[in-house]
């Protein structure tokens, strides 16, 4: 296994692995707790 090829994974993998992150962050069952989280910096104690 040369170089080239061990790089061409890791960033296939890479790749891979940031579209995983960004349909989990979009995901319709995550957005209640992420609108939630956006609120909080605006509430009143």
């Amino acid at each position: 296994m040369d170089i080239n090829l061990l790089r061409s994974i890791v960033t296939v993998v890479a790749l891979i692995a940031f579209i995983g992150i960004v349909v989990w962050a979009w995901s319709d069952r995550n957005r209640a707790r992420f609108e939630e989280a956006a609120r909080l910096p605006f509430e009143q104690d």
